[in-house]
């Protein structure tokens, strides 16, 4: 039915991904509905006694202690976005953006946030209607949350700032009176409530965790191919070498392998050629298992933090008590995107390695660059460069941005998680591993062309005819790019694991 219904607290990451990147729409569970409703009358009773009640009835930040009429309350939640709205740089991708607003959303349907319901439902109309305001990608200190950007988003919702609506890019009251959606007003802790969270780096990084658990297993199939073009010996793969060290995501990737080159008349066995293989080829289960294990460590925390309430004060109906804390805090994703960067970043660093054997005579035997007529042809020479250039780069992305802050607001947010900066620097790692996954990827079955390619396993056979169907194999020096374009672009489509696994059963 391409529906995904919240309640703030049952959002998985498809439901995520099918929202975000597929437009299923969004709908309110009568639960939620309730629970909203609750948490507003006590907002109103706030508001009606004048109670001094943090982001309610006073200022924000150093300002908290300026006491705020209830005459005012309004003018307070709007000059908040309007201020607030401080993001710069490349808007952020269609896809982020709705993930920001589902997100928001659900972390609204919880019911500790002092929403209006018709606010909450409005911004879910937006997003079912695809109003997608334009948010800046930089500006975010990731606490107290993801203010700047969420401003932005906000702003539409008021009829203010920019916004895109069918491939357009239009004034926000435009926008939502094209789409027929009437802005709103906001009231006491509306503003507050919409803005204070981390939803930015967890849309961001969500959408990077997807894509990497796919990409991973690319990265499986793509080292098989490598290890059948280079002979490698399949004995350190055996169940028995992991179960004496029993990591997960060791033992999974060692399974994918022997899953993977089954039947396969390119691997050796130990003693046959050689007794052990260069790290790049025999550690395979320990470096992207490693990685594998760190991405179910994300997935972890990133589902807690889907489900979680992440702004300031918080509303609890049952005893109406209205706490200030510091959930808005975007420290437990800032150090989880920095780790799925470091993951990420290792899975091509690896990858780089194992072209460096393809293309290097002296350590695959085959000729130099993969190519037939060396001097006159240069063959994959300047596609192992590129490969080494992206992988520098991604070691200096994975510096992590956790451990800076700069404290702001007068010294009153003395310590801020640079969440959203760790969460896109993952994003850009991400891109460039795809890259450097696809030349390997290349440069396995020109290779074993080169070999003289032979039965291949029962998995690799398949990616390998897939990659054949859509790129020959380099006879002559030709424009090389196109193929790397092509290669990623087939790694994007998911169309090698989809079809993998067809024939061989789902990956782990």
């Amino acid at each position: 039915m391409n529906k995904v219904l919240i309640d703030g607290n049952r959002l998985s990451l498809m439901e995520f991904v099918n929202v975000a990147r597929y437009g299923y729409k969004v709908e309110l569970t009568q639960d939620a509905i309730e629970r909203v409703n609750s948490s507003r009358r006590i907002v109103d009773e706030f508001v009606d006694n004048e109670k001094a009640v943090y982001g309610i009835t006073t200022g924000f930040g150093k300002f908290s202690d300026v006491s705020i009429t209830k005459e005012e309350t309004r003018l307070l939640q709007k000059n908040l976005i309007m201020s607030h709205a401080c993001g710069v740089g490349a808007p952020l991708e269609e896809e982020i953006v709705r993930g920001i607003m589902l997100l928001r959303a659900n972390a609204l349907a919880k019911g500790y946030s002092g929403i209006r319901l018709s606010t909450l439902n409005t911004l879910i109309e937006m997003l079912n209607k695809r109003v997608h305001p334009v948010i800046p990608e930089k500006g975010s200190l990731g606490s107290s949350g993801d203010l700047a950007p969420l401003s932005h988003m906000v702003l539409v919702m008021m009829g203010e700032g920019e916004a895109v609506y069918n491939g357009e890019v239009l004034s926000g009251s435009e926008a939502m009176n094209r789409a027929g959606i009437k802005p709103v007003e906001l009231t006491a802790k509306e503003g507050l409530a919409l803005i204070n969270g981390t939803q930015v780096m967890t849309s961001i990084g969500a959408l990077t965790l997807y894509d990497s658990i796919n990409l991973i297993k690319h990265a499986d199939i793509t080292a098989a191919l490598t290890i059948e073009a280079l002979n490698g010996i399949i004995d350190a793969y055996d169940y028995k070498v992991h179960m004496v060290r029993p990591h997960k995501g060791q033992i999974s990737t060692a399974k994918n392998l022997l899953k993977l080159l089954e039947g396969s008349k390119m691997t050796k066995k130990q003693g046959e050629v050689r007794v052990q293989d260069a790290y790049a080829l025999r550690c395979i289960p320990q470096i992207h298992g490693a990685s594998r294990d760190a991405l179910d460590y994300v997935l972890d925390k990133v589902l807690i933090e889907f489900n979680s309430a992440t702004d300031n004060p918080l509303i609890f109906t049952d005893s109406k008590e209205v706490i200030s804390g510091g959930n808005f805090h975007g420290q437990p994703m800032a150090l989880s995107f920095d780790f799925l960067g470091i993951a990420l970043s290792e899975i091509a660093n690896i990858s780089e390695r194992r072209l460096e054997r393809l293309v290097n005579p002296a350590l695959s035997g085959l000729p130099a660059f993969l190519t037939r007529k060396g001097g006159l042809n240069s063959g994959f020479m300047i596609v192992q460069y590129s490969a080494a250039s992206l992988v520098s780069e991604n070691k200096i992305l994975a510096h992590p941005a956790s451990v800076d802050s700069i404290p702001s607001s007068a010294n009153q947010e003395d310590h801020v998680s640079m969440g959203t900066i760790a969460a896109r620097k993952s994003r850009e790692i991400l891109n460039n591993s795809r890259k450097v996954l696809a030349m390997e990827l290349l440069a396995a079955c020109q290779a074993i062309d080169l070999r003289g390619k032979k039965t291949l396993g029962k998995g690799t056979e398949v990616a390998y005819n897939i990659i054949r169907e859509c790129i020959p194999e380099v006879e002559e020096d030709r424009v090389m790019y196109k193929d790397i374009n092509t290669c990623e672009d087939i790694i994007k489509s998911n169309e090698i694991l989809n079809k993998v696994q067809e024939k061989i059963g789902n990956l782990l």
